[in-house]
């Protein structure tokens, strides 16, 4: 074997050292219970060495396995195993084909497309949602803990520093500048209290180097790259990309909001905005121009009391969909925090596959769930060929304080809708 490399580690065979980070040396393994080759993640020798130093060390080195031994995701890296084989301490997880990292996007001259940044970013945050909602929070979030497989799936790792969030914890998160400066949200290099939204800041970091190539608050030194990330916005992603999509300058800027309040809350609200993203890059090429659609928006009663100023507001901010007759756009019992108005043709309105009602031009249905997801109460098929203009919350969120009055006055109408199709429902 190679010098320095051992040739086992528990039932564990190791092949070749694959990688090499703070915490020690990652190494290519093979289990020879179940056949298959394993990733072997090996403490540093040297930081065990010292009594006190080493049994901190220690400590966190098995940390990774602590908290994220309890995850299953597929987008998150495996935790199988963990040991120690006399004065060595070891992880053993699932080996990622591939071994590259989203660092290497991260360059102007090698940057992804827009679509596969976002389904990239869609992966991540509907991962640390799950880890959130299981009480983890990462701490770490850069580039080089996001692996990339062969085929362009990505696996979230590194959970050495990540926090768990346990009843005894939740009211006194340890404090402490832990993680990469670089990477950190304006709470962490302040050394205060953190949530998961800190991990959603970083990913916003993240997303605006995979979209730019640069960083958001590139600095010289430490304290100006400090100062930056607490006080300072960002250039706007145009700055760097004039052809960039608005709707992406708008999440990432949502997502790097230096105050809690105004971030995003959960991993699926940014999923969220993320999907709307996705389904405007996909528009049809022969799809409306924006003058086009506004004549279309201006006329629906919908917008009635809006001001012209307000109408464009909503039009570059949601998203435009087309489905053909038949197709099911809503499904009964669905998840989804979007609001969709009828800019052309009709839809059925099905509850449990019978016909309840029919939406027509300038009718809207779903809702905004401010708090969470929603689940719908009804499946919405199209009657016709229709165009959707598809709203989400958290874009609702962004708009002028004048336009989101206008909304509310437009969803109280809507609850009443929704409540007389309820007892149509009840009456059938």
């Amino acid at each position: 074997m190679t010098a320095g490399v051992p040739e086992k580690l528990g039932k564990y065979e190791i092949k070749r050292q694959i990688g090499r980070g703070s915490m020690g040396m990652v190494y290519e393994g093979y289990d020879p219970f179940t056949d298959q080759l394993i990733a072997v993640k090996v403490a540093r020798s040297d930081a065990l060495k010292n009594p006190e130093a080493g049994a901190r060390f220690r400590k966190m080195f098995f940390n990774e396995a602590h908290t994220a031994g309890k995850l299953k995701h597929p987008n998150i890296v495996e935790i199988l195993d963990a040991g120690v084989d006399g004065e060595a301490c070891y992880i053993v997880m699932e080996l990622v084909q591939g071994g590259k990292t989203l660092k290497q996007y991260c360059t102007p001259d090698n940057l992804l497309p827009y679509r596969q940044v976002i389904e990239i970013m869609f992966k991540c945050a509907k991962a640390l949602d799950y880890a959130h909602r299981e009480g983890v929070i990462h701490r770490d979030i850069k580039p080089t803990n996001i692996l990339v497989t062969n085929d362009m799936d990505i696996k979230i790792g590194d959970f050495s520093i990540a926090h768990l969030i346990t009843a005894e914890t939740a009211a006194t998160m340890p404090l402490g500048f832990v993680g990469s400066p670089r990477y950190m949200s304006p709470e962490q290099v302040q050394e205060d209290t953190i949530t998961n939204q800190t991990d959603l800041f970083s990913l916003g970091i993240v997303m605006y180097e995979l979209f730019t190539g640069k960083h958001p608050f590139a600095a010289d030194g430490f304290s100006r790259l400090i100062h930056k990330i607490i006080n300072e916005i960002q250039p706007p992603m145009r700055t760097y990309r004039s052809d960039i999509p608005e709707i992406l300058d708008k999440i990432v800027y949502h997502a790097l909001e230096k105050d809690t309040n105004k971030r995003y809350k959960m991993g699926l609200n940014l999923a969220g905005d993320l999907s709307l993203a996705f389904d405007y890059l996909e528009q049809p090429k022969e799809d409306l121009a924006e003058k086009e659609r506004f004549k279309l928006a201006n006329q629906l009663d919908f917008f009635r009391g809006f001001p012209e100023a307000e109408v464009w507001e909503v039009i570059r901010a949601c998203a435009w969909q087309e489905y053909e007759e038949g197709s099911e756009i809503v499904m009964q019992d669905d998840i989804d925090d979007a609001f969709y108005l009828i800019a052309s043709g009709s839809v059925d309105v099905l509850n449990e596959g019978k016909a309840v009602g029919r939406l027509v031009q300038g009718d809207c249905f779903g809702e905004i769930g401010r708090q969470g997801k929603i689940s719908r109460n009804f499946t919405i098929a199209a009657r016709e060929y229709v165009r959707l203009m598809k709203i989400a919350a958290t874009l609702i969120d962004q708009l002028s304080v004048g336009c989101q009055l206008h909304f509310n006055k437009v969803f109280l109408r809507t609850l009443v809708k929704r409540l007389s199709l309820a007892n149509m429902s009840e009456h059938s």
